[in-house]
């Protein structure tokens, strides 16, 4: 299981990216909100810069924002993975071929509300698909209860299609719910608030795999 670690609930972003540099997570997710598609706003793209100098590991981001344009053409010049767009904005094939013309990784997510088959006339262009287990916009939710099933619905596409993708799933991901996620088959999974609480943040990490 791949794990990226968020630190939207980090009250010292800077000190734990610092101390997650030093764990085996795979890569560090950031979480960019606008206060408009969520309502919830996250630091300026200039703070993030700072503080990703503190990391020698992959950027795993996910952009929940309205236009997404300013903000690929930002994340494109760090040591950016994947970005992942938002299927419910508007016009996201458009977003999703900037991404690639980046030379990076393209990911789409997916609300709780929204169907799972909407992102069929995506998949030529998707590298990564986020199911979102929470509701977008804020840490420490719990994980929806219905997300396994979408998962395993995904993966059916997935092969009826033939596309290969990582399967990313965020929000509410502790050491029992990563169990529900591995079950149906996720590839991946995002944690925040459950390392970040820990006292050994490696550990927790290991708890994920």
């Amino acid at each position: 299981m791949l794990v990226s670690t968020s630190f939207l609930s980090s009250n010292n972003p800077a000190k734990d990216i610092k101390i997650l540099n030093e764990t085996d997570t795979d890569f560090i997710h950031v979480d960019v909100m606008d206060g408009k598609f969520v309502d919830n706003k996250t630091m300026p793209f200039r703070e993030m810069k700072n503080i990703s100098k503190y990391t020698s590991k992959r950027l795993d981001v996910h952009l929940m924002v309205e236009n997404p344009e300013k903000y690929i053409k930002d994340y494109a010049q760090l040591n950016t993975e994947y970005i992942t767009i938002h299927l419910e904005i508007e016009n996201p094939e458009k977003y999703l071929e900037e991404i690639k013309d980046y030379g990076i990784k393209a990911g789409i997510s997916i609300k709780p509300n929204t169907e799972i088959k909407d992102v069929i006339p995506y998949l030529p262009l998707v590298d990564l698909i986020l199911i979102m287990s929470v509701e977008p916009g804020k840490g420490g939710q719990e994980f929806l209860e219905d997300v396994p099933n979408r998962i395993k619905e995904l993966r059916n596409i997935l092969k009826e299609y033939k596309k290969e993708a990582i399967i990313n799933i965020d929000g509410g991901i502790n050491n029992k719910t990563v169990e529900k996620c591995k079950k149906a088959k996720s590839d991946m999974v995002v944690s925040g608030s459950y390392i970040l609480n820990g006292e050994d943040y490696q550990a927790r990490i290991n708890s994920l795999r």
